[in-house]
């Protein structure tokens, strides 16, 4: 494994249910989760996790047709079920939709011709995101002495 390879982030708890994660470049989100079920969390980790899948193959596909026309209109709407089963809690049924359109202008047709290539190529091979949820990758957890 390269060094350019190896990817992390920080996370560090910021109050009750609450926490930000950082990453290599110093950039951070915070998320978490409402202990009470009842005040705003911003993102919970399963929105973090949608967004990941929807963001992951948004840069994919903006790559493959914004050189050739910028669409006015790129959405990428995901979905699932969180469910809790004999396996534990899991997301089932993940659904990436993307709604995405350009002007009548030079390029515009080859854009619209690419787009759907350019889904399925980020699906299949491209998105990390999606690939390695896909795949099944194992998760491995420790605890380090503070």
């Amino acid at each position: 494994m390269s060094e350019t390879s190896k990817r992390s982030v920080v996370v560090e708890r910021t109050s009750g249910g609450r926490f930000v994660a950082t990453n290599s470049g110093g950039e951070s989100i915070g998320f978490g989760t409402s202990p009470d079920g009842i005040g705003p969390t911003g993102f919970t980790p399963v929105e973090l996790l949608l967004a990941a899948i929807g963001g992951c193959s948004a840069v994919d596909v903006d790559a493959a047709t914004g050189r050739h026309a910028e669409p006015t209109k790129f959405s990428v709407v995901v979905t699932g079920d969180k469910i809790s089963d004999e396996q534990g809690n899991r997301m089932t049924n993940l659904q990436v939709t993307f709604t995405v359109a350009f002007p009548d202008v030079e390029g515009a047709e080859r854009a619209r011709a690419i787009l759907p290539r350019a889904v399925k190529a980020s699906h299949d091979r491209l998105c990390t995101v999606s690939r390695t949820v896909e795949i099944g990758t194992p998760v491995t957890t420790t605890v380090a002495s503070a």
